[in-house]
This record gives structure tokens, sequence and C-alpha cells, in this order.
């Protein structure tokens, strides 16, 4: 039974400091991209982009990224065959920009390494911050997010769900035990 511990008008104010935060962090929001991992990134991505309009009437790109090829706990690495690049190309050039990657939840951090993975093959971003709605800990890997709307401490034997309008018809952030 999932448990909400976060609704939608709290998640709304989460991006919105995020996006305060950006814009003080960068001195400004020259040179931005926007670049949302599929699914919900790229939706919270929009959100981002739209608010930083409003604040500063800017139109700072957006592009969706999908990491699944890139993963490297979603498939076998066969040696004896040469690996096929199905690399799409984001919709942005991201080369000398300041790429901000978006995601829903931070949890061991392989869905951004391959993210970045991904990145350097489209192009050579002058710089890479990462902001997440959630981090929920856990890392596997090194990796720390520059912007987080919401640190929620969880146990390995737990899910957290972000629901956005867009995708799921409804908004909230929930925890499930597994």
């Amino acid at each position: 039974m999932a448990h909400e511990i976060v609704d939608g008008s709290s998640m709304q104010r989460a991006l919105t400091r995020i996006t305060y935060e950006i814009i003080e962090q960068n001195k400004g929001v020259e040179n931005l991209v926007f670049v949302g991992i599929k699914t919900r990134g790229i939706y919270l991505a929009n959100r981002l982009a739209k608010r930083l309009n409003q604040l500063e009437n800017v139109d700072v790109p957006v592009a969706a990224l999908d990491v699944s090829l890139y993963r490297d706990d979603r498939h076998v690495p066969d040696n004896h065959v040469e690996p096929t690049v199905h690399t799409k190309k984001l919709d942005v050039d991201i080369t000398d920009k300041h790429v901000i990657l978006v995601d829903d939840v931070l949890f061991t951090g392989r869905t951004v390494r391959a993210a970045l993975d991904a990145l350097m093959d489209m192009g050579r971003p002058k710089r890479i911050s990462l902001a997440v709605l959630v981090d929920r800990g856990h890392r596997e890997l090194p990796i720390r997010p520059d912007f987080v709307g919401k640190n929620i401490p969880t146990s390995s034997n737990e899910t957290v769900h972000v629901a956005v309008e867009e995708y799921d018809g409804h908004e909230d952030i929930t925890i499930e035990k597994n």
C-alpha cells in the first residue's frame, strides 16, 4: 500500500525552490539547457524551464533523454558482438552549454551514470549539473545532486513513486514497502 509523503502543492514549491537555486548558483541563466531523463524527468525539466521563464523572461531549451540503452543493469554485455549504438540526437545542441540534467528520483546513481554516458555521446557540455525532485539515498556510485527538492530517507525495501499530472493524471510523491 502506497503512503503519500508529499502532495502536489509541496512538489510545486520544491520545484520553485530548485529554480531559484539554479538562477543563484549559475549567476543568471546564460547558456543553460535542461535535459530531462525520461519519463518523468522530462516533465519536471519542462516545469523548471517554464518557471525560469516566468522569473527571468528567458526561454531555456529543454530536451528529453532516454538512457535505457546505456543502463548497466538492464542488459547483459556480449564481448563477442560489437555493440550497436542507438543514440538519438537531442533536439538541442549541448556543446559548450551548462546542462542541467533533471530526474524525478535519485537512488543508486546508475540512471544518472547512464545519462552522463549518453550526453557525452551527443556533445561536449561545458558543465553538467544534476537536479532531482527526490534524493532517497542508497548510492552505489559516487554521484551527488546539485539541486534537490526533497531528501527522503528510505530503506532499501521501499520504493518511492513520483506522480506528475502530465503523465499520471495526479500529483504526489508516495512511498511503498516492497
